[in-house]
């Protein structure tokens, strides 16, 4: 309660709630401490247990009462009621607005008077975009999306998060359970910057998802910096990179020994769209010591599995003589996993000090 009244939390959502549409209707149309109230049953319900407004039902407690100021907590037809006014009223828009500006003035700050006293100096941010899928049960059709959790494809809504890099939740919004991240980010990060208006996403980083040509190009074309994972369909081993650097230590373990090196590096990758201009990207390869995969897969193995006794010839595959004898297949040649990390960059920096 006390965090809730400092940050002004309270009262950027009671500024959010959309005015009575009917004199007579309640609870909307209550006195400004009936609004508080249902804004603070809400805000509240994690601290006694709830996730739902459901699970008021069969609620008895003194808590929540306390918290909001009653001597006895409103029930859930109460919060029901209130909740559908709200969004009949369309307030879920305002909300999000709300929250966006409310979450980036508490952990970024203007940290001079003098950034105060020019609004239109903007921060400059770096964050993290995930996408992700929450199953809808429904009787109605529903826009079906792959739901990573269950490994399954289910009618459900996608959210896009965005955070700051200690983590903090600055924005979120809902679309479509079969809309791709691509699609919805450079739109996401416009209406990000237009309601917050004082901070920049400069520099995004997003997870494999994100890597498509088009999409980085245009991010790049608004002047952001996206960095992100190669899929492994657009590398094969060191032979696909460029202008591979050398390999120099950068985490190790409990003994002292490398587990990881990394190497600065350049990949270019043919656009679909614009064949005659390719996306020239700088990389960092990490190289993890600790996991080992096959150096030279065959690609067509992978479709066209070899038969177990595909590396004997003809004589040695007579398995049905009496002198046969099993021998062991040769071990296939190993190497550190390659992790490729790429990013847009103007000028040629070191590796470690790019990232």
């Amino acid at each position: 309660m006390a965090a809730a009244t400092e940050t002004s939390l309270l009262t950027q959502l009671e500024q959010a709630l959309p005015s009575p549409p009917n004199p007579g209707c309640l609870p909307l149309a209550g006195s400004p401490a009936v609004r508080r109230r249902l804004v603070l049953t809400l805000l509240f319900l994690g601290a006694v247990g709830f996730q739902r407004t459901w699970d008021l039902r069969g609620y008895t407690a003194d808590g929540l009462a306390l918290l909001t100021g009653r001597t006895h907590a409103y029930g859930y037809r109460s919060t029901e009621a209130f909740l559908s006014q709200v969004a009949r009223a369309d307030s879920a828009e305002r909300f999000t607005n709300m929250l966006a500006c409310w979450s980036t003035h508490l952990w970024h700050p203007r940290e001079t008077a003098a950034e105060a006293e020019h609004p239109h100096h903007l921060q400059v941010l770096t964050c993290y975009i995930d996408g992700h899928r929450k199953p809808v049960y429904s009787d109605m059709l529903l826009p079906r999306g792959l739901v990573g959790r269950l490994g399954v494809i289910l009618g459900c809504r996608a959210l896009l998060l965005l955070h700051d890099v200690q983590g903090h939740p600055l924005y979120v919004t809902t679309y479509r359970g079969d809309q791709h991240l691509t699609t919805s980010t450079p739109a996401f990060l416009e209406r990000y910057e237009q309601q917050v208006q004082t901070s920049h996403v400069a520099r995004m980083i997003v997870d494999r998802e994100g890597m498509a040509t088009e999409f980085l190009a245009r991010l790049h074309a608004e002047g952001r910096i996206v960095v992100t994972i190669l899929q492994t369909n657009q590398y094969r081993d060191l032979s696909s990179f460029s202008e591979v650097g050398p390999f120099g230590p950068l985490s190790t373990d409990a003994h002292g020994q490398v587990n990881r090196e990394v190497a600065p590096a350049r990949i270019t990758l043919p656009r679909e769209e614009h064949p005659d201009e390719p996306l020239c990207l700088q990389v960092a390869l990490i190289r993890d010591l600790r996991r080992k995969v096959e150096a030279r897969p065959d690609p067509e193995e992978a479709v066209y599995p070899r038969r177990w006794d595909g590396d004997l010839s003809l004589d040695e595959q007579a398995w049905w003589r009496d002198e046969w004898q099993a021998t062991a297949a040769p071990a296939k040649e190993t190497t550190a996993k390659l992790i490729p990390i790429v990013r847009f960059l103007l000028i040629y920096l070191p590796c470690r000090e790019m990232w």
